[in-house]
């Protein structure tokens, strides 16, 4: 009786995934540890690539704006500090693809066609779970996310079965605002995006995201936070 073969996970599997996760969190992270972890991000540059053309395909002929980005390893770290609760194996924003929009309708209209895009890749979240334009962050960050499941039948793609992919959709005024906050985290000692530093940075984020929003999108309603700060 003929049976697939068994592909292992990347980095040998996801027990071994969240160990070396685990122990990193806890400083107690080995050569082996840094392998596994490596093996297993890096595995996530063919299902980035798969996405982006993809994507790219759909956009032909628009005014979408199509990038992507591989998490770093620090990166990672930092996260799962962050979220001491969070295996790593399930982490699902190492890969990551952006579209930028005109405006907040050519948005919501090529998310919802996407949406209905017919491909073995399976979207994990409700469609209103990641939507921080109608619920800004409390750091004002505004964008709509998906997080997509990679399965493909084809021999070559099945060890990559199981990864996850994060689309980020944002207009071209979020995408401007959270382009300033990566770089008050470049230059400075604080991190706003994440809430890590000095807290003005936070507080004058937050407020110019809300005065982006009114002024060039026409949104009324005030986050949590500004709620606190005016």
């Amino acid at each position: 009786m003929n049976s697939a073969k068994q592909v292992p996970f990347p980095g040998g599997s996801k027990s071994k995934v969240n160990r070396a996760g685990n122990n990193v969190r806890d400083g107690h992270r080995t050569l082996e540890d840094l392998k596994i972890i490596d093996e297993w991000r890096a595995a996530h540059r063919a299902v980035l690539n798969t996405f982006q053309a993809i994507l790219r395909t759909r956009t032909r002929g628009t005014s979408v704006v199509v990038a992507q980005r591989h998490k770093r390893r620090s990166t990672i770290f930092g996260k799962l500090n962050r979220f001491p609760q969070m295996q790593l194996s399930r982490m699902d924003d190492v890969a990551g693809c952006r579209l930028i929009f005109r405006n907040m309708k050519d948005l919501y209209t090529f998310r919802e066609i996407f949406h209905e895009a017919r491909f073995y890749h399976h979207r994990r979240n409700d469609v209103h779970k990641y939507d921080y334009i109608k619920k800004p962050k409390l750091t004002g960050y505004r964008g709509v996310h998906d997080v997509y499941e990679y399965d493909v039948n084809s021999e070559a793609g099945r060890s990559l079965k199981g990864l996850m992919v994060e689309i980020q959709y944002r207009t071209n005024i979020q995408h401007a605002w959270a382009t300033a906050v990566e770089i008050i985290g470049f230059i400075t000692e604080s991190q706003p995006k994440f809430q890590e530093g000095d807290t003005r940075y936070h507080d004058a984020m937050a407020l110019t995201s809300e005065i982006l929003a009114r002024s060039f999108e026409g949104l009324k309603d005030l986050s949590r936070k500004c709620q606190t700060l005016t």
